[in-house]
């Protein structure tokens, strides 16, 4: 699967029109959601924070994903994925968000949770929706197919 990335401006069109805030709450992408956000000049109006919490300290920290959580249904779930885009609700002044949890690879995967699997939250409208997909490819391409369907769904649901 090899998935283009969406139109960042018009995501910026249908914030500001809406007079919208993202935030997002990244581990497997490492902060390349934000990056791919403030690459468009003046996206202080509709971006409004990112965290990057790679590691499960971070989740809980940052995020207040709660330790019990991570440790029955580990750091890649559904469960830690919604905690972690309500928990950037929480802590911003967005209205929307998109958490992000996966497998990148190379290693790191298991017969559950090959490498390739993300879950993804989103937390729009005052409800949080999440998914699980499987993406193949090399650590580079699962990544870039992260950021390229967050920016998707995110642009359904504000489209």
């Amino acid at each position: 699967m090899n998935l283009p990335l969406p139109d960042t401006a018009t995501l910026a069109d249908l914030l500001r029109a809406r007079n919208l805030k993202l935030c997002t709450a990244e581990s497997c992408t490492g902060g390349l959601i934000a990056a791919a956000c403030t690459d468009l000049a003046g996206s202080s109006d509709w971006f409004e924070r990112g965290f990057v919490t790679y590691s499960n300290e971070a989740k809980t920290e940052l995020l207040g994903v709660p330790v019990e959580l991570i440790e029955a249904h580990g750091a890649v779930s559904e469960a830690v994925a919604r905690a972690m885009a309500g928990g950037a609700l929480a802590r911003s002044h967005a209205q929307l968000s998109v958490a992000v949890t996966g497998v990148a690879g190379p290693g790191g995967g298991s017969a559950a949770k090959p490498v390739g699997t993300v879950w993804f939250g989103f937390a729009v409208h005052g409800q949080v929706h999440s998914e699980r997909l499987l993406f193949a490819g090399d650590r580079a391409e699962v990544r870039r197919q992260t950021v390229a369907h967050a920016f998707r769904r995110l642009l359904d649901w504000l489209g």
